[in-house]
């Protein structure tokens, strides 16, 4: 479990830790060693503030929130619906908006309407299980992938693809296009449940400031 006399954040690596980092600077709380970019560190602290950092993957972010490692965590909402833990999501931060759709070649929007029995390749197998089966009431193939699932219709290796879609130029460049709207997608904050209890006034103190400021106001 995390010590108790910090607060343990987890961020997932690359342009999300940055988007937090600069919004909980706004708000006065940071920690100046985790913008050295020489260093080799992989836990940030904070003493004044009590507050400890480190930076994971995405999909182990969830993980160490679960588990105790981290208090709170910030991660995708994709991450958060596919890796399905034991955590509270207690704050829409607002920013890498995105959102996950069904994409495919315009005919396979028959297959989609008329419910027929499909392969559909996703990095988020569990995401387009949900949505399929549990939404749309269509039994399909599920298909994981890992790299560029946007090769499956094209190799004919599935008729659909579930996948995060942000801009839509590689959809459009590929000859694919959105079909339908799985869910909408931004960066969340998320909390392990015994932290709620027993940190809960650091917490609720965190989650009021970040509701608190202009900008974060005028993204919910």
């Amino acid at each position: 479990m995390s010590d108790g006399r910090y607060l343990t954040f987890a961020l997932g690596k690359g342009r999300l830790a940055r988007q937090t980092m600069e919004l909980f600077e706004k708000i006065g709380i940071g920690c100046r060693e985790m913008w050295d970019k020489d260093s080799r560190k992989l836990i940030f602290v904070n003493e004044e503030q009590r507050l400890r950092f480190f930076l994971s993957k995405g999909p182990d972010v969830p993980t160490y929130v679960e588990y105790g490692a981290a208090d709170i965590g910030v991660v995708g909402r994709d991450t958060i619906l596919e890796e399905n833990r034991n955590v509270y999501e207690v704050l829409d931060l607002g920013f890498g908006k995105c959102r996950m759709c069904v994409c495919g070649p315009e005919s396979a929007g028959e297959l989609l309407r008329h419910h027929e029995r499909i392969r559909v390749a996703s990095k988020y197998p569990n995401i387009a299980k949900e949505y399929f089966y549990n939404k749309k009431h269509q039994t399909v193939d599920i298909i994981k992938l890992n790299g560029s699932v946007e090769l499956g219709p094209l190799v004919e290796l599935s008729d659909v693809i579930v996948d995060i879609v942000e801009t839509g130029s590689t959809l459009r460049e590929n000859g694919l296009m959105v079909l339908e709207e799985v869910c909408p997608l931004s960066a969340r904050m998320i909390v392990n449940p015994v932290s709620m209890q027993m940190k809960s006034e650091r917490i609720k103190e965190l989650v009021n400031k970040i509701r608190a400021y202009p900008e974060q106001e005028s993204k919910e």
